[in-house]
């Protein structure tokens, strides 16, 4: 740790750094920040830490709400978007004890590694790796207003095909056919590219960019694959460069499932596999699609408690307009290979043992990451302790288009929830395996919950457009 310290006052003084800041996560999976001048920074600090309240961060903690965050030297980054040079750093939430801290059992970076430690435990496996993809919007303006007298919103993309009748240069994508579009139609290219050349100076290796099915500005990135809690710091600082290259080419970015009416939503597949001693633990020749039984395993595991996980990958109300039939979303509880109308798909491209994989088709990136990928390690290892077959509960393999079932077929599928608040029904009665091993404090669960639950009151009471369409003249 001491010549980690050395390492980050060495870079201050070699980059010139004039400040630097410190980002923390509150419960819902967003950065705040607390900034010192660089020259007020020193081995103490890194020991000490900065105090901060974390009841204003959303945790209903039991001691006093007194914290200090303990920076991680590992996480040390020169912000690309500050005009003065600025050292990033994240790190741990700790409770002030005497005589020593410990850890903020609620802090979304000490769960993630206690549910890593659980696995380690378990000897299940060392390491998870996961692969989030990253699909959002760039818009040139969006506005909004809730108000007695207007609840509107505004979104405009230049090229998209409600800019048809507008004269211009005829740069315009049709409705749902942007997908690997070049240019001139993808008129963000360089701006992605920007992107992706300030997450490989942060260190995260990019496979790919490109526009995705929406043709009101939808893209993709997607990382390779990376070990789970150093995958969730990234997925933090990916998201906030997404947002600030945006900024700098006068678009703004969102990663809200379903900003556009009648167009594909944005999810965050996470692809996931299991590493003991640097061998694949979800590999087997003669398994299904290469599978091994342990894998099968994880995947019942997921189906079983896929309706309370929606509660935390899908924590928005918005997430349930995503998960609807007709858009290429999951809103089928079953697994298959190559098939994007089950929650679970096995991506017949993955053929090398190393690499064999499967992805979870319903999370989005309104999560806040550290619980959204530790509650799905959980629920999979919940699957391996108690050998949950997939197969067995009839949840597949369905290797099939589920959208083009008969009605009667579909009846008998089970399906994804489709509120939040019946995620949330399903969370209060499903949440034992994500408390196995003290991972995820039960208060935290129950605040959780109860904040969501007031999130959907106060939404449900808002009149809603289409309302006035529908009955305004009844």
């Amino acid at each position: 740790m001491q010549k980690k310290i050395e390492k980050v006052i060495e870079l201050i003084k070699e980059k010139n750094i004039k400040m630097v800041d410190f980002k923390m996560v509150d419960i819902n999976g967003q950065y705040r920040h607390v900034t010192i001048p660089a020259q007020n920074f020193s081995e103490e600090t890194m020991k000490s830490g900065i105090g901060f309240d974390a009841s204003n961060y959303g945790y209903a903690v039991v001691e006093k709400s007194d914290m200090v965050f303990i920076p991680d030297p590992d996480t040390a980054i020169v912000d690309p978007f500050c005009e003065i040079p600025t050292l990033s750093m994240t790190g741990n939430a700790m409770i002030i004890d005497s005589p020593a801290n410990r850890p903020l059992a609620q802090y979304p970076r000490n769960i993630v590694r206690a549910a890593e430690q659980y696995m380690k435990d378990s000897g299940i496996a060392d390491t998870m790796l996961i692969l989030p993809e990253f699909e959002f919007y760039l818009f040139d303006q969006v506005g909004w207003n809730v108000s007695p007298d207007n609840i509107s919103a505004d979104v405009d993309a230049q090229q998209s095909y409600f800019n048809s009748d507008i004269a211009g240069n005829g740069v315009i994508v049709p409705k749902q056919k942007n997908y690997h579009i070049a240019k001139p139609f993808d008129v963000t290219y360089e701006c992605r590219s920007e992107m992706c050349m300030h997450m490989a100076d942060a260190g995260i290796e990019i496979n790919y960019h490109h526009p995705e099915v929406a043709a009101s500005g939808q893209f993709e990135i997607e990382p390779q694959l990376g070990k789970m809690s150093e995958m969730a710091d990234n997925t933090m600082w990916i998201k906030y460069i997404i947002r600030n290259t945006a900024l700098k080419y006068g678009k703004t970015a969102t990663f809200m499932p379903k900003p556009i009416y009648g167009e594909a939503g944005s999810g965050m597949h996470v692809h996931m596999l299991l590493l003991k001693d640097g061998q694949p633990v979800f590999s087997d020749d003669n398994g299904y699609s290469n599978l091994s039984e342990t894998a099968h395993y994880f995947i019942g595991g997921l189906l079983k408690h896929i309706s309370s996980l929606c509660a935390i990958t899908n924590p928005s109300t918005n997430s349930f307009k995503r998960l609807i039939p007709g858009f290429e979303a999951p809103v089928t509880v079953g697994y298959a290979t190559s098939n994007r109308s089950a929650v679970i798909r096995i991506p017949a491209y993955a053929k090398a043992p190393e690499k064999r994989r499967f992805e979870l088709r319903n999370p989005d990136a309104t999560c806040n990451p550290y619980f959204c990928y530790a509650a799905i390690l959980m629920a999979g290892l919940d699957g391996i302790k108690n050998k949950i077959d997939p197969r067995a509960n009839g949840w597949g393999p369905y290797d099939f288009n589920l959208f083009n079932l008969p009605e009667e077929e579909k009846a008998k599928l089970q399906g994804l929830p489709t509120s939040l608040d019946a995620a949330l029904d399903a969370l209060e009665a499903d949440y034992e395996y994500l408390t196995a091993g003290g991972v995820f404090p039960e208060v935290l669960i129950k605040n959780f919950i109860k904040a969501k639950r007031a999130e959907c009151s106060e939404i449900s009471k808002v009149p809603h457009p289409v309302e006035f369409e529908k009955y305004y003249n009844l």
